[in-house]
């Protein structure tokens, strides 16, 4: 027999994980928006995610969705608990999405630069709930014996998840910035390249730092790694997809850098769903009230038909995702229906 329960966590993980590389990138260039110099520049960074960013944010709908189908009680707690954060997100998204609509709108200096700054300060106030939020994860939140959140949205700004949101934005910062340089060309192109072994070496740094925290102050997160000696592979391939991306960088091949990229985040993120492997909330300091795969998931027979749903709609998904990015393929260039 097989463990819907074990099916669906790896499924919403592959959702969520899906949308972190894809609107990681997103969040990455934008946060990198206001170092470019020029008008022209700002509007090709927007280009080069202009086809793709709203597509990107279905992995988001359906990863919520998923959540919600499959572990209702996670989905409660977790949105009633970081109802402020996820209000900041939601209201990050929207300022996003209209300052790259807005922008080029008009042409007036003072109007641009408005849109420039919402869309870059959006970008970083996403980037970093969403590795707050997975600190918070991590560390755990309190929760009470009936799995209501008992504490204050300022609670959640604890040192450690901070830390987490930070990498978080290094991380996408070092995405976005290869994603640009895939997608650009000329003057910019340079000037991305530059950018890119700075957006590494900031990543590494706090990626160490916030390992060795991991390490120091939340041990359960290996604790199925040392149970299951195999999955040592993960961190192994992590490092290597990481280490691979200057030396891709370095010979030109920008679609690997990216694909490294990617790699190291879909790494990263099966790190995290090891770490808190069967849990999915972990109760802090009261362990017993943690949200796992078991307590909190519907009924199999709403597993079973939620399962059969999601094999034929996540091709779909998956298809659409993948013919955007083929027809909107190669460099960008202006035209007058450009952003």
């Amino acid at each position: 027999m097989i463990d819907l329960n074990i099916v669906w966590f790896f499924l919403v993980g592959v959702l969520f994980a899906g949308y972190a590389i894809l609107d990681g990138f997103d969040f990455g260039v934008g946060a990198l928006h206001l170092f470019t110099k020029s008008d022209e520049q700002r509007r090709l960074m927007l280009n080069s995610i202009g086809p793709v960013w709203d597509g990107n944010e279905v992995w988001l709908v359906t990863g919520g969705g998923a959540l919600f189908a499959a572990f209702p009680e996670v989905y409660a707690t977790v949105f009633s608990g970081f109802y402020i954060a996820f209000m900041l997100l939601l209201v990050a998204l929207i300022f996003r999405a209209i300052a790259i609509e807005f922008r080029s709108k008009q042409t007036m200096l003072w109007w641009r630069r408005m849109w420039d700054i919402s869309f870059c300060a959006s970008s970083v106030v996403a980037s970093l709930l969403v590795g707050t939020a997975l600190g918070n994860i991590i560390s755990g939140i309190p929760l009470g014996p009936d799995h209501e959140f008992m504490g204050s949205f300022l609670g959640l700004l604890r040192p450690y998840p901070l830390l987490v949101g930070v990498t978080t934005l290094a991380l996408f910062m070092m995405h976005g910035a290869i994603y640009a340089l895939m997608k650009t060309e000329g003057q910019l192109h340079d000037m991305i390249r530059g950018w890119i072994n700075n957006t590494i070496i900031l990543f590494i740094i706090l990626y160490a730092i916030t390992t060795m925290a991991t390490l120091t102050f939340y041990p359960h997160m290996v604790e199925n790694l040392k149970k299951y000696p195999v999955l040592f592979i993960i961190p192994v391939l992590n490092m290597l997809a990481i280490a691979n991306i200057p030396r891709e960088i370095h010979f030109g091949r920008d679609f690997r850098a990216f694909f490294s990229s990617c790699a190291s985040i879909a790494a990263l993120l099966t790190l995290f769903a090891i770490g808190i492997y069967p849990n999915l909330v972990i109760s802090s300091p009261d362990f017993a009230n943690s949200l796992n795969i078991y307590n909190s998931a519907s009924t199999q027979k709403t597993l079973q038909t939620m399962l059969i749903i999601a094999i034929i709609g996540m091709p779909f998904v998956i298809s659409y995702t993948i013919s955007i990015y083929w027809i909107f393929r190669g460099k960008v260039k202006l035209n007058e229906s450009s952003y």
